[in-house]
C-alpha cells in the first residue's frame, strides 16, 4: 500500500511487528544432516529445536557426506530429541508453538548410506527421499525449504524420482515450491542438481573451500566485532552448563561452532529476515543471484573436484558495514572507527544478536517466564513500504514499541544500501538512536529503492533484538 509523498509522513495507526509468526506464515523446513561426521551438526540441532515454535519442521533426515560416506546416524538425532523432550514442557511456558518429541520422532528418516551420486538413480530411493516428495506434494501453498548440512544426494534422489515418475507439468510445479540452501558442496550431487534443474532456487557457496564461504562467518574471529559470543567460555556458560538436558548435549567445538546453522537462520521471523529475497540480507547472511566464476584449479578441504556453474545461483555477496557501539557519555551509541567489508560481514553484523537470542532460549529450558528474557516487539507507525519524492523529508516513528518483560528499550536506525537498488544513500538528519527519526530522500533521476532498518533492543539479560525493515521507493521529481 502506498503512502503519498507528503513532506512529513505519519500514519494514522500503529502496526505491530511481532516476533511470532502465525502458523500459516511459518517457514516449512526439511533438514538433511550428516550428523556424526562432526559435532557441529549436533550443536545446530540443539539450537534448531529451540526455534521449532517458529519454524514448521517437516523432516529430519540423516545423510552421508564426503566426511561420512558409507553410514548414516539417525540415533544421534534421536539423542537430541530425547534431550529436547525433557525441556519441552518448560519451553511451552515461553511459547505455545513447541512440537512434542513424538511429533519430531515421527518425521525422522534416513537417506541412503552411499556417497554422492553413487546414491542417485534406480534402486537408490530411501525413506528420506520419499519423504521429501511427500512434503512437496502436500496441499500446502507455502514453499518447502530443504537445508543440507552435509551431502545433498537425498534431495538429488527425490528430484531424480520425480523426473522419472511424474508428468513434466507436475515436476515443474513441485520444483517451483523448493527452496534449497546447502552448506557448501559436501558431495558431488549438488552440481548435478544445479545443472539438471536450472530453475531451482538454490543458495550455496559452490565447491568445498569452506574458508571462502559466507556461512563460515558464524564461527570465525572477526576484527571489529565482539568475538566473545563464540568463544568456548561463552558456550560453556550460556549453553552447556546449567541449562538442563538440552544444553548438556551441546558438544565442545572440534572443528568449528555450528557451521550448519546459517542455512536456516534467515527462516526465523524476526522482522529483518525475508528468506524469499536473499539479496535483502538477514541473520543467515546476504546472497545475490549470479553465475560465479570458479577456478578449476581450486582445492578445497575435501578434494571434491570443483566444476563450473552452468547457471546463476544465489551465492556470496558483500556488505560494507560501520558498526555502532555503546558510548559511555553523551549519545548512547557511537560509530566504530572504520567500516568493514566482505561477504562474511553479511553474517558478522548480526552475530551478537542471534547469539544472545540463542542464549535467552537456552534459559527458557530451565527458567519460568518471569525469570527469563523475551524479545521486544517493534511497532512502526505506518506502512513498511512507502513512496517519497526525490528531495522530500519524511519521518519514521516506532514510539509504540513494547517489551513483554517490561524492559527498557533502545532504538537504532540505519540504512542498508546493499539491500536496495544501490543508488544514492538516504541521509538520516536526526539522532539515529531515538524512537523516531527524520530523513531526507536523495535526489534521483530514476526510481530507486532504499532499505531502512530499525533495530529495537531490550535491556534484559541477555539483551534481545528485533527489527523493522522499511522499504522506501524514491521517485524523481516530476
Amino acid at each position: 500500500m502506498k503512502i503519498l509523498p507528503y513532506l512529513v509522513l505519519f500514519a494514522l495507526c500503529a502496526l505491530p511487528v511481532s516476533a511470532q509468526s502465525t502458523p500459516e506464515g511459518k517457514n516449512r523446513l526439511v533438514v538433511l544432516t550428516d550428523v556424526g561426521a562432526d559435532p557441529d551438526d549436533t550443536m545446530s540441532l540443539v539450537r534448531f529445536f529451540l526455534y521449532s515454535d517458529e519454524i514448521d519442521i517437516e523432516g529430519l533426515v540423516a545423510t552421508t557426506s564426503v566426511w561420512k560416506r558409507t553410514s548414516v546416524s539417525p540415533e544421534l538425532i534421536d539423542r537430541v530429541i530425547d534431550a529436547y523432550e525433557k525441556v519441552q514442557p518448560n519451553l511451552l511456558r515461553h511459547s505455545a508453538g513447541y512440537p512434542s518429541a513424538e511429533e519430531l520422532r515421527a518425521i525422522r528418516f534416513c537417506g541412503i548410506p552411499r556417497y554422492g551420486m553413487e546414491g542417485v538413480g534406480e534402486g537408490c530411493d530411501s525413506a528420506g527421499s520419499d519423504w521429501i516428495i511427500r512434503c512437496l506434494q502436500k496441499d500446502d501453498p507455502r514453499p518447502l525449504w530443504v537445508t543440507a548440512w552435509g551431502g545433498v544426494n537425498t534431495l538429488a534422489q527425490a528430484l531424480y524420482r520425480m523426473e522419472k515418475s511424474l508428468p513434466r507439468e507436475e515436476q515443474d510445479r513441485l520444483v517451483a515450491k523448493l527452496r534449497v540452501y546447502t552448506i557448501s558442496d559436501q558431495d558431488d550431487s549438488g552440481y548435478w542438481i544445479r545443472k539438471n534443474f536450472p530453475k531451482l532456487f538454490y543458495i550455496v557457496t559452490p565447491g568445498d573451500d569452506y574458508g571462502s564461504a559466507t556461512w563460515s562467518a558464524i564461527n570465525t574471529v572477526a576484527e571489529g566485532f565482539d568475538n566473545s559470543v563464540i568463544d568456548n567460555a561463552w558456550i560453556a556458560a550460556n549453553l552447556q552448563q546449567g541449562h538442563g538436558p538440552l544444553g548438556a548435549v551441546y558438544p565442545d567445538v572440534a572443528y568449528g561452532m555450528e557451521g550448519d546453522t546459517p542455512s536456516w537462520l534467515s527462516l526465523i521471523p524476526n522482522g529483518l529476515n525475508n528468506p524469499e529475497h536473499p539479496d535483502q540480507g538477514g541473520w543467515g547472511g546476504r546472497y545475490e543471484l549470479y553465475k560465479p566464476e570458479l577456478s578449476l584449479d581450486a582445492k578445497g578441504v575435501s578434494g571434491i573436484p570443483p566444476q563450473a556453474e552452468t547457471r546463476p545461483i544465489w551465492t556470496n555477496a558483500s556488505d560494507t558495514f560501520l558498526p555502532s557501539r555503546p558510548s559511555p557519555y553523551g549519545r548512547a551509541v557511537a560509530k566504530a572507527d572504520k567500516p568493514l567489508s566482505g561477504d562474511k560481514v553479511t553474517i558478522w553484523r548480526w552475530r551478537e544478536d542471534f547469539q544472545n537470542d540463542f542464549a535467552a532460549r537456552m534459559d527458557w529450558c530451565v527458567k519460568d517466564f518471569s525469570q527469563a528474557n523475551h524479545p521486544p516487539v517493534p511497532v512502526l507507525a505506518g506502512e513498511r513500504v512507502i513512496d517519497v519524492d526525490s528531495g522530500a523529508r519524511f519521518n519514521l516513528d516506532a514510539t509504540a514499541s513494547t517489551d513483554p518483560d517490561g524492559d527498557s528499550l533502545s532504538f537504532l536506525w540505519f540504512t542498508y544500501p546493499e539491500a536496495g537498488s544501490k543508488g544514492p544513500e538516504i541521509r538520516i538528519d536526526s539522532a539515529e538512536n531515538t524512537s523516531g527519526i527524520s530523513l531526507v530522500a536523495p535526489e534521483v533521476t530514476r526510481e530507486e529503492t532504499a532499505h531502512i532498518i530499525l533495530k529495537v533492543t531490550d535491556k534484559g539479560a541477555p539483551p534481545l533484538s528485533r527489527y523493522v525493515r522499511v522499504i522506501v521507493r524514491i521517485h524523481p521529481r516530476k
